[in-house]
Formats: C-alpha cells, structure tokens, sequence
C-alpha cells in the first residue's frame, strides 16, 4: 500500500521563489591577525616559566574561523616561550571516543598540521571538586596536567535553554573538557536547570582549574566573525554574560509570522550542537525553546544530514517529515551517544520517512489541513545557520513586499 494516495503523489507543488534576507553586518578584516594579538596580550600578564605548557581547548562546531582563532592561539603561545598544545573540549561528541574526537577536529580543520601543535585526545577525566548541591565536578586529565588552560570557543545562544551563560566558554568548561563521563553527568541535571547549574559549575572549575583566559569569538548573522576577545580567568563569568547579549543581537532569523511548512534541506551537528537551531525553529526536544520570538511553524520537513556531520542526525527528532536518504546517512552510534549524553533521547528518534524530497513535502502540505496548497505559506532553507537566502511560496509574496530586509532576486 503506498504510503501516499496517488492523487496526492502525484499533486503538483507550489512554486518557489528566491528571497534575500538583510540583516545587520559587522565583522572582522583579518581574524587571525586579531586573535593573535588578543592572546598575545593575555599572555603577557601570566607569570610562567618558559616552556610552560599550555591546554588548548576546541571542539564546537558550526565556528566559521575556529582553526585560524586555535591556530593564533598556538602561534602566541610559541612566540611567549611555551609550548602549546590542543586538546579535544567537545564532552560526547565524536561518539566520546579519543580518536572519534581527534576526527571531529580534523572536519573543523583543526590538525597539528594546520594549527602547529601536537593534538592530544584522551577521555580520562578528574574529579575537581562539587557543586553547592553535591554535584561531582570532572575535567579533562590531560588538560589539567597542563600549566595553563585555554578554551576558545564561540558565545551564542544555546539551543536547549536560556540563561546568562548559555554556549561559550563557561559552556565549554563544564561540559567540553568533561569529556563523556563528565558530561554525561552534568545533563543528568535536566536543561531545565543549566541557567543555574552551567555559571556555577564554571566557577568551581575557574577556582580549582589553572585556566589562563578564554578565546571567546561571536558571529554575526551570516556565519562570520564578528569579534574575538581573550578574556582573563577573573572576567570570564562577567563577559560572557555581556557578549552573550551581543550574540542575541546579531543572530538571524526567519522574518515571518507564521509557516505551514519549513523544508530545511540539511542538518548537522557543524551547523548547530542541535542538528537545527532550535532558536531559528522554535522546536527543541522538551518542546518550544522557551523565550523563542520566531514564526509559529506548522510542519517541519528535514531533506538531509551535511556531510561534515559524519552521519549524526541529532535533532531530526523536531521535524515532522524526513526522507529516505535522510536514513542512509543515519550513524545510530553517533547520534544515540550525543542523544544520551545529553538526556534527550527525543532529539535522535526518527520522525516518518518518506522515499523522495517531494513526496516529504507532500506529506507536509497534506497534513496542514490545507485544501488549497497555493495558499501555504512555504519557506525552505539550505539550514539553519545560513539564512540570507532562502525561497519562499507565492502565498507569502506580500509578507516579502510589505519588509524592509526582505527582497526578491
């Protein structure tokens, strides 16, 4: 029995068109020069012996200038008199495994080759103290045995909940160079809580880890850096928090009041720790990411998984229809790993498969409640982190026309 009736396989979709996002664009001239200089003077207020060594931590993905921001780092490090190297600071990620983790770096084009440091990638864990709750506090074993931490990462907002601290440096410090164990544990306590439990935790490793200062990089909305900070060990907390607020500022977004049916052709884990960002979908694991100002969106199709994200779906458990292909490329290890880890096993369930790209959409359209499809309002996306150019159906051509930063091509 086909899946579809064959009056509605068969039924024609509405047409496309090309539609230009604007939306605001600072950015930096040349990154590497200004990393370079920012960890340079960083450096020069540490009181270390040459030859001091020194944790480079790195491993978010979905960061546009993350090798020549880690590659910087190192070269400063080098040029002060100490010896650099990095290590993985990406909790689950990479199945938890030490050399699925060193992969992960090398598809951020984060090599020795390409940064000039040995990268070392081991899972071993210790515990550095509790949180005021009892919470056991572990830390990367390599990176502690260093004389100096630094984690670089970017400051944006998370994709699972909201606080002062969401992604960032202090994200990366409690759950990053937790590795699995650590980070497995730190999700134990429930999205719900990581307002609260991601800044304190932090503080407890910023009071008992030798971390030197943190690489904090924030983009705009269209993939690109727009500053990179070396903050002190002392501000970390207190800057995030600041930066965190400029991300907000420049993220992009969707501007529409409504959606029948978003098709995102992609998702992975190098476009968002979510697969798609529940900040531009509104969807998360637990239900509609709270504080989400976005369209209200109806039907959500997911056509396929990048090839940077190695197979793992996590997140394709938001979206309503998927497709076949979507299947082919599922690595269930990657995927159920990140899904557990994280305390959300919704977010790697599959939702109904369907064999072609079109006959997902039909599904879609069909289940809208709309008998007329040229009145639904369709937008399809290549994936959530890239949003300056996007399609949209003729029913939306008004919406286009009546705002300033939408424009046909």
């Amino acid at each position: 029995m086909p899946v579809l009736p064959p009056t509605i396989a068969e039924r024609p979709l509405p047409r496309l068109r090309a539609v230009r996002q604007v939306f605001p664009r600072p950015r930096l001239a040349d990154v590497y020069a200004h990393a370079y200089a920012e960890a340079t003077a960083r450096l020069r207020e540490l009181n270390a012996r040459p030859g001091a060594r020194v944790a480079i931590g790195a491993g978010s993905r979905g960061i546009r200038d993350v090798a020549p921001v880690v590659k910087a780092t190192v070269a400063a490090c080098r040029d002060a008199g100490f010896a650099p190297f990095v290590t993985p600071a990406m909790g689950s990620h990479g199945g938890g495994t030490a050399e699925g983790q060193r992969d992960v770096l090398a598809h951020l084009g984060v090599t020795e080759a390409s940064v000039g440091a040995p990268i070392v990638s081991a899972t071993h864990v210790t515990q550095i103290g509790r949180t005021s709750w009892g919470m056991p506090v572990y830390f990367d074993t390599a990176a502690l045995e260093a004389d100096f931490i630094v984690p670089v990462n970017r400051v944006k907002p998370h994709t699972d909940f909201a606080g002062t601290h969401e992604s960032g440096l202090c994200k990366m410090l409690v759950i990053g160079f937790a590795n699995h164990e650590g980070c497995t544990r730190v999700h134990l306590e429930g999205f719900a809580r990581f307002h609260a439990v991601v800044p304190e935790t932090a503080a407890v490793i910023l009071d008992k880890a030798p971390i030197a200062f943190g690489m904090a990089i924030v983009e705009n909305a269209y993939d690109e850096t727009y500053l990179v900070e070396a903050i002190g060990r002392a501000q970390i907390l207190t800057r995030e928090a600041e930066l965190l607020r400029i991300a907000y500022a420049n993220m992009p977004r969707l501007l529409f009041d409504h959606i029948d049916v978003l098709i995102v052709e992609e998702i992975g884990k190098n476009i968002s720790g979510a697969g798609m960002d529940p900040n531009i979908v509104g969807r998360t694991a637990k239900g509609i990411l709270p504080g989400y100002t976005g369209p209200s969106i109806a039907r959500i199709v997911v056509a396929g998984l990048t090839e940077a994200g190695g197979g793992n779906a996590i997140g394709i458990g938001q979206a309503d229809f998927t497709t076949q292909q979507v299947v082919d490329h599922f690595n269930a290890e990657a995927t159920y790993a990140n899904a557990i880890a994280s305390g959300t096993p919704e977010s790697g369930r599959l939702p109904v498969v369907l064999p072609t790209h079109d006959d997902a959409v039909r599904a879609a359209l069909l289940t809208t409640g709309r008998e007329d499809w040229e009145s639904a309002a369709m937008v399809r996306i290549n994936d959530t982190l890239h949003l300056d150019a996007i399609w949209v159906s003729d029913a939306l051509a008004e919406a286009v026309e009546a705002h300033p930063d939408l424009h046909w091509v």
